[in-house]
């Protein structure tokens, strides 16, 4: 391992000797130790920087928690373990406050101490240390001309991200995902030109690129016999337009796509403040026969009365849920009380980020039907989806919605 500065802030003597003696076993670098948050505080003070903090949260006089927070105004902290029986639910809102502090959680360690664990947490943290200082991981973002000229050229394309069912991993349908075709810089993925297409208003430039070519696999698709419903993703700009439902129904005519196979999927965040022109537009789509999804639900802070008030017939749950699964109950309870919820509302649940197989068994006892994630396939271009849907084994249905 690379040299370290750890700080093991502890006011249990035996817990802070039996901590502080591993650390010594596996890391080369200083190791400094602390009863109390203002003494950790005073030390981390006279050090030029501190890489990991194995952190105490109880204690007399300043706590861990306000250690945390003091610390990270410093800018000398930079990764924190915590090492604390405090409560699962109280655990859970510690590492919120730790990672909105900008500080990197690497893991919680139990008492009894536990030498192979430790070792675990430390090794992330050199990889973490690894990625943030790789020049070749950071790709300059692109001006507006080269994304000008991208839409010009036909640079951007839509990828597909199969749906599949839960037990069989049969194809149910796909969602259109944008990707930018760039001919220096590769395949890149929103992230590097949503921003910029938000500031100079190009976002419905690419909407209907991508809704045309989807139209088109759609339709190639169901000529042969595979009738797929596709999803695409709505900006909350998008979703105000005025001409918006009148030119979905167009295209929807010209290339002879059923509404009832195509859904909208509008984030849970960007509903809260809906304004009218968003509100008549929902309603306008699922007249039409659309189907609409809240996407990432649980991510943002709606409401349940918004999820009965607004026409949404599906829920697509925040792949958070399922990636805490193994290590937070209540991540199960949450999933089982949404498959419920929308069952009582009528709603179907698609449920993102399934990733290995033991999700996908725990999904399938928690009552979860439909999912989308790496376990069934990553985003494709369309050559690869169609030969993805036209496999034996995946035979596609349209029962989705």
């Amino acid at each position: 391992m690379q040299h370290l500065n750890v700080l093991v802030l502890e006011d249990e003597p035996l817990q802070r000797l039996v901590t502080i003696t591993a650390l010594r076993k596996v890391i080369p670098g200083q190791i400094h130790e602390a009863i109390s948050g203002s003494q950790a505080l005073a030390l981390l003070e006279s050090c030029e920087a501190i890489d990991i903090a194995i952190c105490d949260l109880k204690m007399p006089g300043m706590d861990g928690l306000a250690f945390l927070r003091h610390a990270s105004h410093s800018g000398k902290l930079r990764a924190v373990i915590l090492c604390s029986q405090i409560d699962l639910a109280l655990r859970n809102t510690t590492v919120s406050m730790i990672k909105r502090l900008g500080l990197h959680f690497l893991g919680s360690l139990s008492k009894p101490f536990n030498l192979e664990r430790l070792t675990t947490l430390l090794k992330r943290y050199q990889s973490l240390r690894h990625d943030l200082a790789s020049p070749l991981k950071r790709i300059a973002l692109p001006t507006l001309g080269d994304v000008l000229r991208g839409l010009d050229n036909g640079e951007f394309e839509p990828y597909y991200q199969p749906k599949a069912a839960l037990d069989t991993a049969a194809v149910l349908g796909a969602e259109v995902l944008a990707r930018w075709n760039h001919p220096q810089l590769g395949v890149l993925p929103p992230s590097h030109f949503l921003n910029i297409m938000e500031d100079h208003n190009l976002l419905d430039r690419l909407f209907w690129q991508l809704f045309d070519q989807g139209l088109a696999l759609r339709r190639k698709l169901a000529r042969s016999d595979l009738p797929l419903n596709f999803s695409f993703n709505l900006h909350p700009s998008q979703l105000s337009s005025a001409t918006l439902t009148e030119s979905v129904t167009s295209l929807l005519a010209l290339f002879q796509v059923p509404s009832s196979c195509i859904t909208f999927e509008i984030t849970e965040t960007s509903v809260m403040g809906a304004c009218a022109y968003s509100l008549e537009n929902m309603v306008r789509l699922r007249l039409l026969g659309c189907g609409l999804a809240m996407d990432d639900f649980g991510a943002g802070f709606a409401s349940l009365e918004r999820l009965y008030e607004l026409p949404f017939n599906q829920i697509k749950l925040d792949r958070n849920f399922v990636r805490k699964m193994k290590h937070h109950p209540a991540s199960c309870a949450i999933i089982r009380y949404t498959l419920a919820l929308a069952g009582s509302l009528g709603m179907s649940v698609i449920i993102e980020g399934v990733e290995t197989p033991e999700q996908q068994e725990q999904l399938l006892k928690l009552g979860g039907a439909i999912a989308q994630g790496f376990l069934f396939a990553r985003p494709m271009p369309e050559s690869h989806f169609i030969a993805y849907c036209s496999k034996p084994s995946s035979p596609p249905t349209n029962d989705i919605n």
